[in-house]
């Protein structure tokens, strides 16, 4: 099927991007649930994939609220409110989805499964108090899943952001639209994408469009259309092939020379975020040395700490990876 959204010049006056940590979280999610990561992801899934079982995620809320294939419920999804919401944001606003848009998205999931879940049989009834259980499970699943590589994740859609800004400015709206994805193209006035099952109208979608580039979207584009919000289309972000893949040796000896030694190794060795346990046994420093360094780090904000059910896993930050590239370069 071919969907054909139109545009008036006050559609594309409000045509604007978002990074959005829930089309994350919903989309790695799904990818770790269907059991056939994409290569790009594999080194991700196999540290995340464990961590996610241990702690019940994989038999949760969030496995009967987003099934391996086919509709996801629209409140997970809620309209990014500015350029880039804190994740705390997200999950606020869906805590205020009203009943009824809740129970709307849980009745077209039961069609497309056949019906719901004990949980979400739950949540139908009683939406107010159980959207707080659903999103204290998605903080654990960030906190697992995304936050220890969010430095990384972010850095990559920003970049796709800032490329296709520049198309913008360059070559015009037509041009970013077509560069999108295979699947999608502008032609008269209208963005049209193919393979879509559903029909992208402005009946059933509001004005302008949310561009959201996402490491983990893919191989094509998905659209969330709830009115009165903004239609959003989900791409996959330029770059992600690159998105696990080792960086560039560090000269360790540059950077030791102003942060020690020590500290310089443990952040080299946080190229996979890391326990204390783990960074101890492969850098032969003691539990109590990698304790301390990683607390001063994490004190001059090169180094990040999240709750990983029993454990903490500490991971480098954006200024830590600016840091080390200025290294690699030097």
């Amino acid at each position: 099927m071919l969907a054909e959204l139109s545009f008036t010049a006050s559609d594309l006056a409000q045509v604007r991007f978002a990074v959005s940590p829930m089309w994350e979280v919903v989309s790695s999610y799904r990818l770790l649930r269907s059991h056939a990561a994409h290569p790009v992801h594999l080194p991700w899934a196999r540290q995340v994939g464990p961590r996610m079982v241990e702690a019940g995620l994989d038999r949760g809320w969030l496995s009967e609220l987003i099934p391996p294939a086919g509709y996801v419920p629209d409140f997970l999804n809620p309209a990014p409110a500015g350029a880039a919401p804190a994740p705390e944001e997200e999950w606020q606003a869906i805590r205020a989805s009203s009943a009824d848009r809740v129970r709307q998205d849980l009745d077209h999931l039961a069609r497309h499964q056949g019906s719901l879940g004990p949980r979400l049989r739950t949540l139908h009834s009683d939406p107010e108090s159980r959207l707080a259980k659903v999103t204290e499970e998605i903080a654990t699943y960030w906190q697992l899943a995304l936050a220890p590589y969010w430095a990384r994740i972010r850095a990559v859609l920003d970049a796709d952001i800032f490329h296709r800004a520049r198309v913008v400015a360059e070559h015009g709206a037509g041009r970013l639209f077509n560069d999108l994805h295979t699947s999608v193209n502008w032609d008269d006035n209208a963005l049209r994408m193919s393979r879509r099952k559903q029909p992208l109208t402005r009946e059933t979608a509001g004005t302008g469009l949310v561009l959201i580039p996402s490491a983990f979207t893919g191989p094509g584009p998905h659209t969330r259309t709830t009115l009165p919000d903004p239609p959003q289309l989900a791409y996959p972000a330029r770059g992600t092939g690159s998105l696990w893949q080792a960086r560039r040796a560090t000269r360790a000896d540059t950077l030791a020379a102003v942060l020690g030694r020590s500290r310089t190794l443990l952040l080299i060795e946080l190229e996979t975020p890391s326990s204390t346990t783990h960074l101890s046994q492969r850098t032969g420093l003691s539990p109590a040395g990698v304790s301390q360094y990683l607390t001063a780090l994490r004190n001059a904000g090169l180094v990040s700490a999240h709750r990983a059910g029993r454990s903490v896993l500490y991971a480098r930050t954006a200024a830590a990876e600016t840091l080390l590239n200025a290294a690699s370069a030097a």
